[in-house]
């Protein structure tokens, strides 16, 4: 085996900002698996979902679940792209717990991209309709509010990607 660390990478930006596609070419690292909230959710909570109390219901019951499961794949050498979002230090501070866990090495990739360019990139994704869920404009502006950015006393390893071309 390699003697490199399992990674954690996490993924910071609000709606549309492009996580799940960075996520996913984050993925086709070396021994290293997506955990993607958005799915768990629909598979799990699809039918609770209505509202972003329900959001913040749901997903705490998923991160409590798969904090020891994600932590574990960290132990076994895995490295992890968590495709859920680290938009709130509540969040962050549960990713932090998982890094906490485990013996990895860890990054939080944050997007930094424009309202506009993730509103229209929502249209695009609800006309296409492959998308586990469909956010209304209206809902972006919601959750957006609840955005913050990591500080630097929050000790994350950052790397930032600006724009959103």
């Amino acid at each position: 085996m390699p003697d490199t660390l399992p990674t954690l990478h996490m993924l910071c930006g609000k709606i549309a900002a492009g996580k799940s596609t960075l996520a996913t070419r984050l993925a086709d690292l070396p021994q290293t698996v997506r955990i993607t909230e958005d799915d768990w959710l629909k598979a799990l909570f699809a039918d609770e979902l209505n509202s972003l109390s329900d959001y913040k219901r749901c997903s705490a019951q998923l991160r409590q679940i798969m904090a020891p499961h994600i932590a574990a794949l960290l132990n076994a050498r895995v490295s992890v792209v968590l495709d859920f979002p680290a938009n709130t230090v509540e969040q962050r501070r549960w990713m932090r717990g998982v890094i906490e866990m485990s013996k990895a090495a860890h990054y939080l990739h944050v997007l930094n991209v424009p309202d506009d360019v993730c509103l229209a990139r929502l249209r695009r994704r609800r006309l296409q309709g492959d998308h586990p869920f469909s956010v209304t404009e209206a809902q972006f502006r919601q959750f957006s509010r609840h955005f913050s950015s990591p500080s630097p006393d929050e000790s994350f390893n950052v790397i930032w990607h600006e724009g959103g071309g």
